[in-house]
């Protein structure tokens, strides 16, 4: 790892600059976006706003494309689907938010999602993963949608990623893999530990049942500043969503993600387990690598 890390910020006031006349769909509330298997209520769920430079009067309508993607072996291999519209949300149906601008809120549910893929519960299992894609539709015929977004419409305010991966997971409790841990990374340091090695810290139910986080210092012989950790419990596996580590060389960034092969969990023992990622997924400051770390409840 090189020595020149050192902690990075995002910008966030140049999210609409050069980009006449577009338009944004930003995140206001991401309601729900996991599929509990055997869970009848379960459905996607998001709180959207529309952006562009006549607060929201350039957008016609929004459409929706639905496909599923099959991210296991034992359960339906190949068997990805390719997104097709799924809907329309019409501009007369917006709403005004509460910074003057449109919003409509939008829930799939998983029965309807299956049965626009042409799939039944039978074949999804946990690790499996819905796209949902929305498309703003102009006046003047121009769309704008997830290959359109720049570094800056996907983080902080300015939350517009367009597209969504709800995952089918399986429910773990609330109270469980929770509290203070201790974290030691077992595998080889690259230039330095990767997170705060040899510290408690408090796992918490993230943003989903099955998410969760703990904050440490990313490579800290260079960058102090906590971050999130976010890790999932998926059906026996440990997933490691994309995340950044809010460190970097020169103006790269170093990101976590999946490990070659995952970590699995006892969903009726949480004392100790293993946490494996990709290290500096993008070779920012080094080659890829597989860090591993164990959690040790205290």
């Amino acid at each position: 790892m090189a020595t020149s890390c050192e902690d990075s910020n995002t910008p966030v006031d140049q999210v609409v600059a050069g980009t006449e006349r577009g338009a944004v769909l930003r995140t206001a509330n991401l309601v729900s976006n996991e599929l509990p298997i055997g869970d009848a209520s379960a459905g996607f769920s998001v709180e959207l706003e529309v952006q562009d430079e006549e607060n929201g009067a350039l957008v016609s309508s929004v459409d929706v494309y639905v496909g599923f993607r099959d991210n296991t072996d034992e359960v339906g291999p190949g068997t990805d689907v390719e997104e097709t519209l799924f809907g329309s949300v019409e501009a007369s149906t917006f709403t005004t938010g509460p910074f003057g601008l449109p919003r409509f809120s939008y829930t799939a549910t998983l029965s309807e999602m299956l049965a626009h893929v042409g799939r039944t519960e039978a074949d999804i299992t946990g690790g499996d993963q819905f796209t949902i894609r929305f498309e703003l539709v102009l006046i003047d015929g121009r769309r704008y949608s997830f290959a359109d977004n720049t570094g800056t419409l996907t983080g902080s305010f300015f939350s517009s990623p367009f597209l969504y991966t709800p995952t089918v997971t399986c429910p773990v409790s609330s109270d469980s893999f929770v509290g203070e841990y201790l974290i030691e990374q077992i595998s080889a340091e690259i230039d330095g530990p990767t997170l705060s090695t040899g510290t408690v810290v408090t796992l918490e139910v993230g943003e989903t049942s099955v998410a969760r986080v703990f904050q440490t210092a990313n490579y800290p012989l260079y960058c102090s500043a906590l971050r999130d950790f976010t890790i999932e419990l998926i059906c026996g596996e440990i997933n490691i969503p994309n995340q950044n580590s809010g460190c970097a060389c020169g103006d790269g960034g170093d990101w976590f993600t999946n490990p070659t092969v995952k970590e699995t969990y006892d969903p009726e023992d949480d004392s100790v387990f293993l946490v494996t990622f990709t290290d500096d997924t993008q070779a920012d400051c080094a080659s890829p690598a597989q860090t591993t770390y164990r959690f040790t409840k205290q």
